[in-house]
């Protein structure tokens, strides 16, 4: 008890007040000089000239608008001669951020509702109509089934099913892909940015860009690194992949447009960087359900009014573009603030040679004695000074 009133008594009835005590030692000032430049180079070259702390930061709001172009030509089976253009294999035609080209495909033409086998697998297969569940739908059926069991082949039977038929059967992706020319397709992409806090506004067509030069260039990062044309080609080049591989199953890719603007310096030095990555980078040792693809179906009648459908499980590329980037212009209270905390963080020299000094050199008995003095309160009648 007497120990905690003492504790209380002295937090309560005593003042410290900080002593200069000169120490002319060589290691401790050299040390002390050293900190002190060390925080100074930290203040300077990395809060004030690296990152710019002397200036008020503002996020990027951005829009983007894309289209494409290119044509190319097939000739199958199946299809027979088809030219397509961007109307075929831009789906949908306009997205928020983003562009998908197809780039292969398996279409089942000519379905319409009706009974007809099941694509045969383990579950679909059988030897009777007790082998058919009526009513049932698996989560990767094509239809409801009826309950009986059908030829599929000559040799192989299945459970019928109420569905659009035939069925569609996507064992094989076709390889290459069915529009490997999409290579050569090009992709423009427009792009608004706008910073709010400074009411600065910029597009990525330059205002150096003229119609002449825009109808001719493509990106290239050594020769046309501001030209906002780019080939699909290069794009997926670029981060690494194979286009025609890519093509195949289909994928997703970044183009990542960097907007950083020093607003100190003229409007024209705010340029656009462009980079590209593969968003959806597949594990080699675990490729399950790769690539990227989607289904849609064109519906029709013929003359006696019957309904068909044309289904196409799309496969292809889909590029989102990705917008990011900071603007900075000086401002006073962030360059006042900075300096403030670079001015405190000069005493962390002294607490760090005070340690040092008090607690880990050889006459550390002698510099206590001469940094702290004890003064008693000669209002109390309790005697003068106490040196220690």
């Amino acid at each position: 008890m007497a120990g905690c009133c003492a504790v209380l008594s002295a937090f309560l009835f005593e003042y410290d007040t900080p002593r200069i005590v000169l120490i002319r030692s060589r290691k401790v000032g050299l040390m002390n000089r050293m900190v002190q430049l060390f925080i100074l180079a930290y203040v300077i070259g990395w809060v004030f000239v690296w990152e710019k702390g002397y200036q008020e930061t503002d996020s990027v709001v951005s829009s983007v608008t894309t289209k494409a172009k290119g044509v190319t030509m097939t000739n199958t089976s199946k299809l027979g001669f088809r030219i397509w253009d961007v109307a075929d294999y831009v789906i949908p035609a306009q997205e928020e951020n983003s562009l998908f080209i197809m780039t292969n495909l398996i279409i089942t033409m000519n379905q319409t509702q009706s009974f007809c086998p099941e694509i045969p697998d383990k579950t679909t297969t059988c030897e009777s109509d007790a082998d058919c569940a009526a009513g049932s739908s698996g989560t990767h059926s094509n239809g409801i089934a009826t309950g009986r069991c059908v030829p599929f082949n000559e040799t192989l039977k299945t459970c019928e099913v109420a569905a659009w038929c035939p069925v569609e059967d996507d064992a094989q992706v076709p390889k290459p892909a069915f529009l490997k020319a999409a290579e050569n397709f090009t992709l423009l992409v427009k792009n608004n940015i706008w910073y709010p806090k400074f009411n600065f506004s910029k597009r990525n067509i330059l205002s150096n860009i003229t119609t002449a030069y825009l109808k001719t260039c493509t990106y290239d990062a050594t020769t046309d690194p501001f030209c906002p044309i780019f080939r699909l080609g290069t794009i997926v080049a670029q981060a690494g992949h194979s286009f025609q591989d890519m093509a195949v199953e289909g994928g997703i890719m970044g183009i990542q447009i960097k907007w950083d603007c020093n607003l100190d310096r003229a409007a024209s030095h705010c340029l656009p960087r462009y980079s590209f990555r593969r968003l959806d980078t597949r594990d080699v040792d675990h490729n399950v359900s790769p690539g990227y693809n989607f289904r849609f179906a064109k519906y029709y009648k013929d003359q006696t009014g019957a309904e068909y459908r044309t289904l196409v499980k799309a496969y292809g590329i889909r590029f989102d573009i990705i917008v990011f980037g900071k603007a900075g212009k000086f401002d006073i209270i962030p360059t006042m603030i900075n300096v403030g905390s670079g001015l405190a963080l000069l005493g962390v020299a002294t607490v760090l040679c005070d340690v040092i000094v008090l607690y880990c050199m050889k006459k550390k008995y002698y510099y206590r004695e001469k940094k702290y003095k004890y003064v008693e309160d000669y209002e109390q009648g309790l005697g003068g000074e106490v040196d220690q």
